[in-house]
């Protein structure tokens, strides 16, 4: 997949909280650092993420987007 965004971070996800329409993805990096990013329940159902799987954090603007690959 392309994409223009060219801030990039490994992440390991932690903790998933599902809502009727948004939820939220709880996110580990190396060293003491943590990220949460909010999406539509839909997009977390469509990438089929599972706390532990591996993801990359893409950051462009006011947005942190997630990529399973």
């Amino acid at each position: 997949m392309k994409y223009g965004a060219r801030n990039q971070i490994e992440a390991k996800v932690t903790r998933l909280k599902k809502g009727d329409v948004m939820s939220q993805v709880s996110l580990s990096l190396e060293g003491p650092a943590g990220l949460s990013s909010v999406l539509t329940t839909e997009s977390l159902e469509e990438l089929g993420l599972e706390v532990g799987d591996r993801v990359k954090v893409v950051v462009k603007a006011i947005h942190v987007l997630l990529i399973k690959e």
